[in-house]
């Protein structure tokens, strides 16, 4: 079993999207093994973002990142990161597939609802910068 890090961005938290976006990860066989609503600071947007610091969006990234809460999650499934990869589309939702959740929810390429680790490695970074093991349920 794969796991992988969700994220319910600020506009969609705000936007009453949590529960559309819970039902279409159960919905597709994604167990969520860990959930919760965070509030992320400034510096702590900028530590989970680091390796985009040198990007000219970053600044912007995690303005928009610590300016409302977000829900955070841990996914478990069988080729989870494709498969929730694949649920959300593509990054800039003007090019996300039909029925994903940012070509039907995104308003921005930032403001685009979600956040979806791209590989084992992030994975366990991204999972690890918001559970402890004790927060996830096996």
């Amino acid at each position: 079993m794969e796991r992988t890090l969700s994220i319910v961005k600020p506009d969609g938290v705000s936007r009453g999207l949590i529960g559309e976006v819970v039902k279409r990860l159960e919905d597709n066989d994604l167990r969520i093994v860990a959930l919760k609503m965070i509030h992320m600071t400034r510096p702590q947007a900028e530590g989970f973002y680091a390796v985009h610091r040198q990007r000219p969006f970053f600044a912007s990234l995690t303005d928009f990142m610590s300016s409302g809460p977000c829900v955070v999650m841990v996914l478990e499934g069988e080729g989870a990161i494709a498969r929730y990869r694949g649920l959300m589309g593509a990054t800039n939702f003007k090019d996300a597939a039909p029925g994903t959740i940012r070509a039907d929810f995104a308003t921005d390429i930032e403001k685009n609802v979600v956040h979806g680790s791209d590989a084992p490695e992030t994975a366990a970074f991204e999972i690890g910068y918001f559970f402890n093991r004790f927060e996830i349920v096996a």
